[in-house]
């Protein structure tokens, strides 16, 4: 029964942390003109979105949704302008540098002197969807944040402008080119981002600019809800993504990163749709914006200056938080209260077997979670033939990991007695605690605020009568576990609902974290061996049985569909055409009826200028030409600088040049801006230098190479669509796959040698 029942908690704890996230009922129409209305603001992204079709930069559509941004600014009596100017995105660590001319629209909200509150999102969508959510909920909630400032009266010390950039879907090319103007950067006061990766969920504050103290002092006062960790910009940092506040940031500006992450299936696809945005979520979105700004209105932005916090979010109503200076020191004395719980408490007679068994309880505890997870994720995905088996249906192979974790926790919970399985759980959180707040300061509010109260909590009821397995000491365990469950388990929800159980450990790893806590609660009414033995296999049987179930459920819906991509390839180094069909699952079975020619049984590589995998017919002659290229050369020292123009098809979208890595380039060049790759990039290819906009053709790129050996470079373009003949794939698409990113494309590409 007390198995079942601390089960029961832990599963109330992840279900309080999945549903009490903050998310605010959406307002009406009728919420006072001085509030953020999601209504009102949906409203306006319908207006904005028009007929709901893709615009990325450079497009038609993408210039008549800049100018419907306009007419709403021109409604609310606030002035715009279109800076249009060449922006550039080096990412020398992915062998990747892109440029293109991004129209931006500015509008002078509120004038004055001295630097702008800045209120940023850009306009551009992808090619494959309409980006209603990324990021004309952005645009949306910067014109309603607007509405309401001026129903408040614009009450600022600071001048504010809103920027809605373009051409950040290509490369951050809009915020690029902002800052690179002397003019326009100097008016950078601080700048308030909003962003989405989904359509649901709470709206994330999960960067911040360095020394965050004030600025999290400042959201924790501005809000009515909260959804923030330190542990996100960690995360973050790790990502190969990056938003248009990156720009700013790197440049040394103060800044807040807004963005919802929930349903992800949906981000860069066609469902990006105003229909599958959750209100409440454009509410959140709304209510960050606006209160920050608001906030910021009236504060001395020297003020903002300071050092770092470590924080977290809990039930979305409260931001627990310390100075990161304070963390090591905090750690160290919750691990001495540790040390003086076990010192003051009766101690057993224990062998050193039984002294390692009951030390080793979490990392058991832990480890076996993982392993055991990779191992029901395993046999899902054998029996479901995908990588990813629960992404349409997650709730089975959720079952079966949390199952997998309980058996874990059962086997684990007989090493030890409550007094030993307490102070090995309490003094890893503790020691983890004192690693983390050393190494990495934004994760350890995960084990340090735990460890604090936890140790005091041991050492409390240490010198009781009933401690450890009395009333009272089981009491105090009980609380010291309420915090890392709530916590942990907070975390394996949230974790989810952003990255889905692909990456079980997300899930797995928290969950053993926050149940551990718990086995000295078991430890202390241990049960039979029958039992311990009954009731840990059988939870581990039934979590393998439910694994299998979670494989045989459809790996896909029409609400939740595949990524799938068609692309027809021009092969000019071997002289060859195919189609290709991009997707990081199984090929459908509706494309294997194409018996003749049939696609290839595993994804390949389709080019160097498009290096994701695809599954791919046999070939044939190849159709369209390649970009023509008008090369000068000079030599300068030891090397050369060549200057290459490259002229694509009418309809290119995107012209690229890909430079191997043993060529010893040193420096490219483009429209002003200069890119260094790096000798350790992680893209096998080499360095991919690209123009993404469709005025591309004439314009140079610049290189500069440290010898005059010959240069054997790649040279292609890009166009969004498929040749006319592409549309019997186009016809056997299944309902449940969707074009993401770019969509379907035809892509050319030869050899250029430079002598």
């Amino acid at each position: 029964m007390r198995v079942v029942l601390l089960a029961l908690v832990a599963a109330g704890f992840w279900f309080l942390g999945r549903t009490v996230d903050g998310m605010p009922t959406p307002r009406g129409l009728d919420a006072p003109a001085t509030e953020f209305s999601a209504a009102r603001a949906d409203a306006t992204l319908g207006r904005l979105l028009g007929p709901e079709i893709p615009h990325p930069v450079s497009s038609a559509a993408n210039a008549q949704v800049r100018a419907r941004i306009q007419k709403e600014f021109a409604a609310l009596g606030v002035k715009t302008s279109i800076y249009t100017a060449t922006g550039c995105e080096g990412r020398a660590k992915y062998g990747f540098f892109a440029c293109g001319t991004a129209s931006d629209v500015l509008a002078e909200v509120a004038p004055g002197e001295g630097r702008a509150i800045i209120l940023l999102a850009h306009y551009d969508s992808v090619p494959a969807g309409p980006g209603a959510s990324d990021d004309q909920s952005g645009v949306a909630t910067v014109l309603e944040t607007v509405r309401a400032l001026k129903a408040r009266g614009l009450k600022t010390q600071h001048p504010i402008l809103a920027l809605l950039t373009d051409g950040e879907e290509a490369g951050l090319l809009g915020a690029n080119a902002f800052v690179s103007d002397p003019q326009l950067s100097a008016r950078i006061g601080v700048v308030v981002n909003v962003e989405a990766r989904g359509n649901a969920g709470p709206s994330l504050l999960f960067q911040t600019s360095p020394g965050d103290g004030k600025l999290i002092d400042l959201y924790d006062r501005a809000v009515p809800s909260y959804a923030t960790s330190s542990l996100f910009a960690v995360i973050y940092k790790l990502l190969p993504n990056d938003t248009d506040l990156t720009v700013f940031l790197d440049k040394g500006y103060t800044g807040f990163n807004f963005a919802f992450s929930g349903n992800v299936a949906h981000y860069h696809t066609a469902l990006d749709r105003r229909a599958n945005l959750d209100r409440s979520t454009l509410q959140m979105h709304g209510n960050n914006m606006l209160g920050v700004v608001s906030a910021l209105e009236q504060t001395d932005f020297a003020k903002l200056q300071g050092s770092d916090d470590i924080y977290l979010t809990l039930l979305g109503r409260f931001i627990p938080r310390l100075p990161a200076a304070w963390a090591l020191p905090l750690a160290i004395l919750a691990l001495a209260l540790l040390i003086g719980a076990a010192l003051l408490s009766q101690g057993e007679v224990l062998g050193i077997g039984r002294r390692l068994a009951a030390v080793s309880i979490p990392l058991a505890v832990v480890i076996g979670a993982a392993a055991f997870g990779w191992l029901l994720h395993t046999i899902a995905s054998l029996v479901s033939g995908q990588p990813d088996p629960s992404y349409a249906y997650p709730v089975w192979l959720r079952i079966a990991l949390g199952l997998g974790v309980l058996s874990v926790v059962i086997f684990a919970s007989r090493l030890a007695s409550a007094r030993m399985a307490a102070l090995s759980v309490w003094g890893w959180l503790s020691i983890l605690a004192v690693v983390t707040a050393a190494l990495v300061p934004g994760l350890s509010p995960y084990f340090l605020f735990p460890a604090i109260i936890g140790s005091l909590l041991l050492l409390a009821q240490s010198r009781l009568a009933g401690a450890w397995t009395g009333t009272l000491g089981q009491a105090a365990i009980f609380l010291a576990s309420l915090l890392p469950l709530l916590i942990w388990m907070s975390l394996a929800a949230s974790g989810e609902m952003v990255q889905g159980l692909a990456l079980h450990p997300l899930f797995t790893v928290p969950v053993a974290f926050a149940a551990m806590t718990l086995i000295p609660l078991l430890a202390a009414r241990p049960l039979s061996r029958t039992a311990w033995l009954r009731l840990g296999g059988g939870s581990a049987i039934a979590a393998l049985a439910v694994a299998v179930l979670a494989g045989v459920m459809p790996t896909f819906s029409a609400t939740q569909p595949q990524r799938l991509n068609v692309d027809f390839v021009d092969d000019h180094i071997a002289n060859r055409s195919f189609w290709a069909i991009e997707t990081g699952a199984k090929l459908p079975p509706a494309f294997r009826r194409f018996h003749d020619p049939a696609f290839s049984k595993d994804a390949r590589p389709i080019s160097p200028i498009l290096r994701l995998p695809a599954f791919v017919m046999p070939p044939g002659a190849t159709r369209f030409s390649v970009p023509v290229a008008t090369v000068s050369d000079r030599p300068t020292g030891a090397g050369r600088v060549v200057t290459l123009a490259l002229r694509g098809a009418s309809g290119a979208n995107r012209l690229v040049v890909v430079v191997p890595r043993d060529a010893g380039l040193i420096r490219a060049e483009f429209g002003g801006k200069s890119f260094v790759p790096d000798p350790g990039s992680l893209n096998p290819a080499g360095a991919i230098l690209a123009c993404v906009t469709d005025d591309c053709g004439g314009k140079t790129f610049t290189l500069t190479f440290a010898t005059r050996k010959p240069v054997s470079v790649t040279i292609g373009e890009q166009r969004y669509g498929l040749p006319r003949d592409g549309k019997f794939l186009e016809d056997a698409r299944p309902g449940n796959t969707v074009a993401s990113q770019s969509g379907d494309t035809t892509i050319v590409f030869g050899t250029l040698k430079l002598p």
